[in-house]
């Protein structure tokens, strides 16, 4: 790994099963994502692409093969170094947003330092940045129950990115969201990965989602099948992505 290397995973294999009937779900995956990437993986159901995701984020093992992660191979650390890798350098976004109802939006945001101990000034201090960075500024005092969808998940982003951490995972992040909601978070990530602030690694099944991404990997039968790049806007993009699905047989839906 060179010093732009975030991640990076090599001849990663995956089975699931008995010795009796094992199902290989990913079958040789490379690739490498570097500091300023912001990448999304679509595919058919039962692709791979969401234990791709969780074998990247620590949430999962690989059967082989190997997972870099800030210059370390997760498959061979102690749990209590994996558990500082995780906390330090991962921020996760998923569908359901995963906020807690008994707490506040600020306080659901700063809980990650509010866990490590960070002064509760500093605290404050980020939380109302990345508020302000995601339109939420006037909604910190709220709790989820009385937040919009769009409010939660972007609630949810915040506190993925409060700990300042190298790459964002995020999960069918648009998948509960209409689509004023869902447009409005992809241009937040964006900006957050346009800005340096992290590499975002996506699962999608949603091409209008995915052509806000830098790259696009397109996973079928455990494998890598085409990489598309963006080109000059995101429009042309989003018409090639619309064609590399369409040529896979139609609409690439959830895991």
């Amino acid at each position: 790994m060179n010093e732009n290397t975030v991640a990076e995973v090599k001849n990663l294999i995956k089975n699931y099963g008995t010795r009796d009937f094992t199902a290989t779900v990913l079958k040789g995956i490379d690739l490498t994502i570097c500091c300023n990437d912001f990448i999304a993986v679509m595919g058919p159901s039962g692709s791979g692409k969401t234990t791709l995701l969780n074998i990247l984020s620590t949430i999962d093992k690989p059967t082989h093969g190997s997972v870099m992660l800030d210059g370390h191979d997760i498959t061979k650390i102690s749990n209590q170094d994996l558990s500082k890798l995780r906390r330090d350098k991962i921020g996760l976004i998923f569908q359901d947003y995963n906020l807690l109802d008994t707490m506040t939006l600020q306080d659901n945001i700063a809980l990650p330092l509010s866990l490590n101990g960070v002064a509760s000034r500093v605290c404050m201090q980020k939380t109302e940045e990345l508020a302000g960075m995601f339109g939420l500024s006037d909604h910190l005092k709220k709790y989820p129950y009385q937040l919009s969808g769009g409010q939660k998940q972007r609630g949810a982003a915040c506190r993925a990115l409060v700990t300042n951490p190298q790459i964002i995972f995020a999960d069918e992040p648009t998948g509960a969201l209409d689509s004023k909601s869902g447009k409005d978070l992809m241009k937040c990530l964006k900006e957050v990965n346009d800005s340096g602030r992290a590499a975002i690694f996506m699962v999608t099944h949603d091409p209008y989602c995915a052509s806000y991404a830098k790259d696009v990997y397109i996973l079928s039968d455990g494998m890598m099948k085409c990489r598309l790049s963006r080109g000059s806007g995101r429009k042309e993009f989003f018409d090639r992505i619309m064609d590399a699905q369409i040529s896979m047989g139609g609409d690439f839906s959830c895991d």
